[in-house]
């Protein structure tokens, strides 16, 4: 017996600009998240981007196609009601952060890491007047508590919205400084993900390429760029 699948029932989705939020309305009738809460996002443009989404439906609904509408939903109906954990996980990436974890060899690995990532760190000192700490091999190394603090400082004053693509700019990377980065303005999507790739690609290099493992690398890139452009999203 086939899986019951939510199909399209409505004829045209629209913008319902509020007094400072924007709606999605299907058929005169607001869009709801699966909470139930109605959809309301803080920009025009957001809301134009899950209008599009909605109207590309055809016969099935497929929630794969739809990710501004799947983060926006994430916003409202998880973000924004656990705001300050969400700030603490992503903060944590700052203690672990891939910059600051290097090979202890061979040297031509670690002369690539230091070029692309010494970078990222000085950008985030004179950014936000911190320094992150490195270290080689597995073993920890602890970073400064106020340092993070003040990067944790950073994503407490985001919106639910701009945490939401946020959240998968720093996950994503396995970097709180190339999300941050990205953000900011000072790489684009796709660098920081070519930037969080150096020891895969490394490896690539050495051994040679896993399908299964590049096909995984590909869509978690797709999502990468799909979070700058929420971000973007979320600030025009």
């Amino acid at each position: 017996m086939s899986e019951w699948a939510a199909k399209r029932f409505w004829k045209e989705a629209s913008v319902d600009a509020g007094a400072q939020d924007f709606g999605v309305m299907l058929d005169g009738r607001p869009l709801r998240t699966p909470a139930k809460a109605e959809l309301r996002v803080p920009t025009r443009a957001m809301a134009q981007a899950i209008t599009a989404e909605w109207d590309a439906q055809e016969g099935v609904i497929r929630p794969e196609t739809m990710p501004v509408t799947r983060s926006a939903n994430a916003a409202i109906d998880k973000v924004s009601v656990q705001f300050d954990e969400v700030v603490d996980l992503l903060a944590e990436y700052g203690g672990t952060d891939l910059l600051c974890y290097r090979a202890d060899g061979p040297e031509e690995l670690i002369l690539r890491q230091g070029q692309a990532w010494d970078v990222l760190l000085n950008w985030a000192e004179g950014e936000y007047g911190v320094r992150l700490k490195v270290t080689s091999g597995v073993i920890p190394v602890d970073q400064d508590a106020a340092a993070l603090a003040r990067l944790r400082a950073e994503l407490a004053a985001l919106s639910p919205f701009a945490l939401a693509a946020m959240h998968d700019l720093i996950s994503l990377t396995g970097s709180l400084i190339l999300g941050l980065a990205v953000a900011r303005g000072r790489l684009d999507a796709q660098q920081a993900w070519d930037l969080s790739r150096i020891d895969e690609d490394w490896q690539s290099e050495q051994w040679g390429a896993d399908e299964d493992a590049d096909d995984l690398a590909s869509l978690k890139n797709e999502a990468l760029l799909q979070a700058a452009r929420i971000w973007s999203l979320a600030h025009s």
